[in-house]
């Protein structure tokens, strides 16, 4: 009987903290298999409902099918906001070692917006009146076009010191590992040293670290909208005229790289963002007596 292969780490979170970067990285490690899909979001049922990206048992575990290294994991953004999902992933793996990588909050708020502007599930363009408005938000393309998002609310993404609390309870210590995203940032290959101490594997002097996930948008939303789901007339239309699926592939792909910017996100407005420190400074204060890491400069102005 083939063996069952299965994760034994997860990178949960922070959204936009470098969880892609690092993913990246440990995909070049010799000694490491990380999940071809990054974000099954599989453990995150109590939050994201059948809007995940991998929804049964079996399928997750097919992404594992040919998993042969001394470390496997997977990286799922939306694990660190789950109440359910550490207790899920223990249940699961009972030795399993969670990554945790955290950044000032207030720039994860401003960067989750522009990425679900991108994604097609935020319509508010301004940050701030994303970020006070209780309407719902329905996914304007895709999958799950027209359906109300399930996601988590910007300010409930962030309650770091409550959701890194929850895993430390559940895995202790040991077999948690946080990074500070300014760490991150200043040295990833420190970062990525550390991390492969924690999961046991061997130095590796050949990563190369590029990065990764600049800030994306869109120079037409109609034309996004239209690549990621083409109505079922230019569908049909269009494998009359290119019948090969892998070409139809890649005159999407380039089409939607055209229509792709790579810009800075623009800085926030400083009085916005000093309303903001001032509403966080206490989580802030108490993610960082948790961390044992002084973290006031995120909320200084």
């Amino acid at each position: 009987m083939k063996a069952i292969c299965k994760p034994d780490f997860f990178i949960v979170g922070a959204p936009k903290a470098g969880t892609t970067a690092l993913y990246s990285y440990l995909k070049q490690h010799p000694e490491i298999f990380v999940c071809s899909l990054k974000e099954p979001q599989f453990f995150a049922e109590d939050i994201c409902g059948h809007q995940r990206n991998v929804t049964t048992l079996s399928e997750y575990l097919r992404h594992f099918d040919h998993a042969r290294a001394v470390a496997v994991g997977e990286a799922s953004t939306c694990y660190l906001g789950s109440p359910g999902a550490a207790q899920e992933i223990r249940m699961f793996c009972g030795k399993a070692r969670i990554i945790i990588m955290l950044r000032n909050p207030i720039d994860v708020m401003y960067a989750e917006h522009s990425e679900r502007l991108f994604d097609g599930t935020e319509h508010i363009t301004s940050f701030p009146m994303a970020l006070d408005s209780k309407e719902d938000r329905i996914w304007r393309c895709g999958h799950f076009s027209g359906e109300r998002v399930s996601r988590l609310e910007y300010r409930e993404l962030v309650k770091f010191s409550e959701q890194v609390k929850r895993f430390i309870d559940v895995f202790g210590w040991q077999n948690v590992h946080v990074i500070v995203y300014d760490d991150f940032v200043k040295s990833p290959r420190n970062a990525y040293n550390e991390v492969l101490t924690f999961l046991g594997v061997s130095p590796h002097d050949k990563c190369r670290f590029e990065v990764i996930h600049a800030n994306r948008r869109v120079r037409s939303i109609i034309i996004h909208d239209l690549l990621r789901r083409p109505p079922k007339v230019i569908r049909g239309l269009l494998r009359t005229i290119v019948p090969l699926s892998s070409r139809r592939q890649k005159i999407g792909n380039y089409l939607n790289a055209l229509n792709i910017q790579f810009v800075a996100r623009p800085a926030l407005d400083q009085h916005f963002r000093k309303r903001l420190a001032l509403e966080l400074a206490r989580e802030v204060r108490d993610l960082g007596r948790l961390i044992d890491r002084d973290l006031s400069e995120w909320t200084s102005i």
